[in-house]
């Protein structure tokens, strides 16, 4: 069975659904909020050509998701699979933003756990890379519980922390947490 890029993914609290062209204005309205950047290695991505930019990449990568909330439809941000290798039976999740006003982890980790629930019906594991200089991503992926397992460049040749999850870290913590 061949991994889907684009789920549409339904959570208590979220549903990611494939990234369209036409939310570019709802996901920028989102996204220009320069506090959502201000650790991030671009952080001028809250500018609307460097978000335009961030925006094409996101359709053409295949993966990327937008996130609604599940009680009112609005749209919170946005999250993508990336670098998807059967081979190594391993894919990436990253570039992901939320609304401050979605802040404070539960948002966050049903997100997250969506998007790594698919992923583990397809690969054994998934890496998060996240610049050095992101405290607050760093912690959030630490709650969910990928841990730091080196560092490498991102796609931007920008110095990132490497995290992991693999498969049975998720099912132990999903047993764990029942």
């Amino acid at each position: 069975m061949a991994f889907d890029l684009q789920p549409t993914l339904r959570g208590k609290l979220l549903e990611l659904r494939p990234l369209r062209a036409e939310d570019f204005d709802v996901l920028f309205a989102v996204a220009a909020d320069p506090l959502i950047w201000e650790q991030h290695p671009a952080s001028d991505r809250y500018q609307l050509a460097v978000f335009r930019t961030f925006f094409k990449e996101a359709l053409d990568s295949g993966g990327a998701l937008i996130a609604l909330d599940a009680e009112s439809s609005r749209v919170i941000g946005s999250s993508r699979f990336f670098a998807y290798d059967a081979q190594a039976s391993q894919v990436e999740i990253g570039w992901t933003f939320l609304a401050r006003s979605y802040w404070g982890g539960r948002y966050n980790a049903e997100m997250k756990y969506l998007m790594l629930e698919h992923a583990f019906r397809f690969v054994d594991r998934v890496v998060f890379l996240v610049g050095t200089g992101n405290r607050r991503s760093q912690r959030a992926l630490e709650k969910i519980g990928a841990r730091q397992v080196g560092r490498r460049p991102d796609a931007y040749g920008r110095d990132s922390f490497l995290y992991e999850i693999t498969a049975a870290t998720f099912a132990q913590r999903r047993r764990t947490a029942k």
